[in-house]
């Protein structure tokens, strides 16, 4: 909250022109993965209006598809209870379409990963189940899931947000390996462990009743996962030429964006020069819907009393249909914002549709859509005045809802 307010936490918009669910399915689509359910629970009208309006691009001649099902209480009165549950009111899916594995992915984090490899380490362990892990600070490990795994990296053992001594890495004792909430089954075991457990929550109940009788293992996501990019170079006489090589980097990023910081700082790494989380790769593009907008506009010159108006947008992300009168640094402008001039908007998130007026300032910030930001107007420069009106996150970053401004 309060971006949630109206919409699941996947149809949040994410770099200016994406939801945070295209970032997942586009990793499956790019391995090559065409069969897809999407199990969505609250507030999910935006979520299906953004799928049907910008994912309708499976060939069902070639038995792909992509699936929304909402809770549909087939075979109870509740609604989905938890991740395993949500599975398990729809196994009649999965038994109809007879998959040898299922793959299980969150729908609100921000990575690229290549499943094929996913799915080739999993054959090549012979699992049962394999769990993507990814290495964080001890210090974290009450917010994840922590496995302990022995030199083969078969799990051993699995607590879900651990209180005491969590089990660190082998030869690591600062690190533990976290879940990264993406596990990929044979269909029997999972099928078998759903019908046999009837508690809803994969790290609380599922994995640990596999563990000692299936073959489970880890997934060390920065060490397996790599993905092949074309970058540019430049050869010996000057000309600049694409090749193909792996990125280390954007193949090791992984983020939850479970609270607003989070989020924010999502974003801000998608801008500067070179950043930590890279949307131009040709190889491994991020799909989404498409807005029928002009190109973004910045606009330089007619003299005033308060000086020459200046469009300009440094180390940001500005998508179409936006104009810059003002001055953007280290943000993410969403489609059809202006900033009018003399305005400026610092390491800040705009989304859709927000109108900043003269002379504003804004900094850190997050302003949902459909905001129009009257002249003169201040946010993130006086904390307390800021939080009279807004949610300020414990790092500052304050939140201007939907709408706030009409």
């Amino acid at each position: 909250m309060p971006l949630t307010q109206d919409r699941s936490k996947p149809a949040v918009p994410f770099g200016g022109m994406y939801r945070l669910v295209d970032l997942t399915l586009s990793n499956c689509v790019n391995s090559q993965l065409y069969k897809i359910i999407v199990l969505p629970q609250y507030k999910s009208q935006s979520l299906a209006d953004h799928l049907e309006d910008g994912w309708n691009i499976f060939n069902h001649k070639l038995g792909h598809f992509l699936k929304i099902v909402p809770p549909q209480q087939r075979i109870s009165g509740d609604w989905y209870r938890g991740t395993a549950d949500s599975i398990r009111q729809n196994l009649y899916l999965i038994e109809q379409t007879r998959p040898n594995y299922v793959l299980i992915l969150s729908g609100d984090h921000i990575y690229k990963m290549d499943y094929s490899l996913f799915l080739k380490y999993h054959q090549d362990k012979q699992a049962d189940m394999s769990i993507a892990l990814i290495e964080v600070q001890k210090e974290l490990a009450s917010q994840v899931g922590v496995a302990e795994v022995d030199e083969e990296f078969r799990i051993l053992g699995f607590e879900e947000k651990p209180k005491g001594n969590p089990k660190t890495i082998p030869g690591d004792a600062d690190h533990v390996l976290a879940s990264m909430g993406i596990y990929l089954f044979r269909t029997e075991t999972l099928l078998d462990a759903l019908k046999a457990i009837t508690r809803h929550d994969f790290g609380k109940d599922i994995i640990p009743y596999l563990i000692p009788g299936s073959r489970v293992y880890a997934y060390p996501f920065r060490q397996q996962n790599r993905i092949e990019e074309y970058v540019y170079y430049t050869t010996e006489s000057g000309e600049r030429r694409l090749r193909l090589e792996p990125k280390t980097r954007d193949s090791s990023y992984w983020r939850d964006v479970g609270t607003l910081d989070a989020y924010w700082n999502a974003n801000m790494d998608l801008t500067g020069v070179d950043p930590s989380f890279n949307l131009y790769g040709r190889k491994w593009p991020i799909h989404t819907y498409q807005h029928p907008a002009p190109p973004a506009k910045f606009v330089f010159g007619n003299e005033r009393p308060e000086g020459f108006r200046v469009g300009k947008a440094l180390d940001s992300l500005v998508a179409p249909g936006s104009i810059i009168s003002g001055i953007v640094r280290n943000s993410i402008i969403s489609y059809y914002v202006v900033v009018r001039s003399w305005a400026t908007v610092e390491e800040s998130v705009i989304m859709d549709e927000v109108i900043v007026g003269r002379h504003c300032k804004i900094k850190k910030a997050i302003v949902d859509k459909h905001n129009v930001i009257p002249e003169y107007t201040e946010i993130g420069y006086n904390p307390e005045e800021d939080k009279k009106h807004f949610t300020v996150t414990p790092r500052g970053i304050v939140v201007v809802p939907k709408s706030f401004f009409q």
